[in-house]
């Protein structure tokens, strides 16, 4: 937020930290629930067809159909940080986006660091549920 802060207006005050908070939790919870909805049915996918990926592209993969869900919202959170658009609605804010064409800005760097955080979060957790399964049996 102070970052966003920062690009958009001249100076911050503590409070302003949770300013955009409500948006934020809106966000993420819509976030987290498509990415896992993503996973479930790209691993029925692909047990159903006999394949497999690695977790890195599973998780890159489904993280960025994910932030693609919900782009959208993330404009409005950030519109909403920004501080000049007090007093406006969460609505009113996603139609301005939709009028100047604002929806998806962003996005292809958005995906890009989606994809590698992502995938090689999952390889991460992925090597410490092995090991750990090798130390507990």
């Amino acid at each position: 937020m102070v970052k966003v802060r920062r690009q958009l207006v001249s100076g911050w005050k503590f409070g302003d930290v949770f300013q955009g908070f409500g948006a934020t939790l809106f966000r993420n919870s819509f976030l987290f629930s498509s990415f896992v909805i993503y996973m479930d049915i790209l691993k029925q996918q692909l047990h159903q067809h006999d394949m497999t990926l690695s977790p890195f592209l599973k998780a890159g993969l489904c993280a960025n159909l994910a932030w693609f869900s919900v782009w959208p919202l993330d404009v409005v959170k950030t519109r909403r940080q920004s501080g000049k658009y007090e007093g406006r609605s969460l609505v009113w804010l996603l139609k301005d986006a939709m009028r100047k064409g604002d929806m998806y800005r962003g996005l292809s760097a958005g995906m890009l660091r989606s994809f590698i955080a992502n995938g090689v979060s999952m390889e991460v957790y992925t090597a410490v549920e092995r090991e750990l399964k090798k130390k507990l049996h």
